[in-house]
């Protein structure tokens, strides 16, 4: 990667100095001896040269400096402006001239991509890891996307399941209130009517001698709340029942068992569940400090 990198830097660079050298030699060959001229393009290339070497020494030890790259810059526009007053001044070729005198900044922005290349470069081992993990999150995303997929199916294939025995129900209760409203409809009719009103009535007189009005058959209506039985709504508190437990306990030496506690407290007549006089029991033997306030 490297290569790929620095090599067309090289390239441009080489043909850019190439081309200064040329275009000042012959740009100034004819207004000095050649060798002078060569002498100044020889310098210009040199001195680009030099501060390109510089800034990869730099480089290579992590370090910068803005001079010496502001240095190389101007040798890059030195050069520029040279091609491109050699291209405006030429007979012909002008256009061939100027579309090569671009090519000395051009290497010079090779060079900086180079250098933010380097200073971003990863060894194969950390380029492994990364790659690693990325493979591994979208391992981890592609599990989720399925599971989600999956718990969508199932979600769906439930209420689909849901709705249609939902369906069924309703089909069902709608034939059942059908069915029990034609049922009822009978009865009232037949209630209501005078023919089989008498012949129930002639019928009932004979099991029910006292019963001499028309045969009432049920008739659906509010319902009534049913009387609690004798001893229901007199159930026995937590403490209340603490202290019957603690008395009939300690009515011998020694003190009774659960069991013949529970039976004397049946035949005193108390009335509590078996779950609550057992609690009773724990707290007043086992946890006596949770005993019912």
């Amino acid at each position: 990667m490297k290569a790929r990198t620095v090599l067309p830097a090289v390239t441009m660079t080489a043909v850019s100095m190439v081309l200064t050298l040329a275009v000042v030699v012959m740009w100034l060959g004819t207004a000095m001896p050649w060798p002078v001229a060569l002498v100044v393009g020889l310098g210009i290339d040199g001195g680009w040269l030099a501060t390109l070497a510089y800034e990869r020494r730099l480089a290579a030890q992590g370090d910068h400096s803005r001079a010496v790259t502001a240095v190389g810059w101007s040798f890059g526009a030195v050069a520029t402006g040279v091609l491109v007053a050699h291209a405006l001044m030429a007979d012909h070729s002008r256009g061939a001239w100027l579309a090569v005198a671009w090519l000395p900044v051009a290497a010079k922005a090779l060079w900086l991509v180079h250098g933010l290349w380097e200073r971003t470069a990863l060894t194969p081992a950390a380029l492994d890891a990364i790659a690693g993990i990325q493979q591994e999150a979208r391992d981890e995303a592609a599990v989720a996307r399925a599971r989600l997929r999956a718990d969508a199916c199932t979600e769906e294939t439930r209420l689909t399941a849901v709705t249609a025995a939902g369906a069924r129900v309703a089909r069902v209760q709608a034939r059942t209130a059908a069915t029990l409203a034609d049922a009822w409809s009978t009865l009232e009719t037949t209630r209501r009517g005078e023919d089989t009103g008498r012949a129930l009535t002639s019928v009932t007189a004979r099991v029910t001698p006292d019963v001499t009005a028309a045969w009432e058959l049920p008739v659906w209506g509010p319902s009534e709340p049913v009387a609690l039985r004798a001893g229901d709504g007199n159930a026995l508190s937590n403490a209340a029942l603490d202290a019957l437990v603690e008395e009939i306990r300690h009515s011998e030496t020694p003190a009774l068992s659960y069991r013949e506690m529970a039976i004397r407290f049946r035949a005193a007549g108390h009335s509590a569940s078996e779950v609550r006089l057992r609690a009773a029991w724990k707290r007043v033997v086992v946890y006596p400090s949770r005993s019912a306030p």
